[in-house]
């Protein structure tokens, strides 16, 4: 898909979990069920798009089949993928074909900070992120949470992570 000029057609909420996704999502519903006691979730948080529930539907028909109880996952938007505004399923060349500036300027800034028209930056997700982590925290204290999201999604909780930890400890953090 990457080396398409041509945007994928559709919604990105929309888009279904691949073959490939399926089968990582499966070998995960392994992982799910090799966990000892005490080591499992108790408590599953997805992202509304379709292929994050599907992967989610995959890991648990798996585990419960290798007899592992099935827990329901409960949805919240800031779990969302990264929007991409008016550039929504361009992958990188189509991007560079529709709008060669923006491609420059995404460049330039670099992927942490860029923000396509309409869209979000990084930084947008990791606020989110770290509001949906706060809630979290306040909400479900000591509970075992397994999140089902994305990439963007993953990278921003490492970042929050991060910069929590380091106020924790008193410390600075490097940008």
């Amino acid at each position: 898909m990457s080396g398409s000029t041509e945007p994928v057609r559709g919604r990105d909420r929309d888009v279904p979990l691949s073959e490939l996704g399926a089968a990582q999502s499966s070998l995960l519903g392994n992982w799910l069920a090799g966990q000892p006691p005490g080591r499992e979730p108790d408590l599953v948080v997805c992202s509304p798009y379709l292929r994050a529930w599907q992967t989610w539907d995959v890991m648990a028909d798996r585990a419960a089949n290798l007899g592992k109880a099935r827990l329901h996952a409960l949805v919240d938007e800031r779990l969302r993928d990264r929007e991409m505004g008016v550039f929504e399923l361009h992958p990188p060349a189509a991007l560079h074909a529709r709008s060669p500036e923006e491609a420059a300027r995404r460049e330039v800034l670099g992927e942490w900070c860029y923000r396509p028209p309409g869209g979000e930056a990084f930084t947008d997700v990791a606020v989110r992120v770290g509001q949906f982590v706060s809630d979290l925290g306040r909400a479900a204290p000591g509970r075992r949470v397994l999140i089902v999201a994305h990439d963007g999604v993953i990278i921003a909780l490492r970042h929050v992570a991060i910069r929590q930890k380091a106020h924790r400890l008193g410390g600075l953090v490097a940008r």
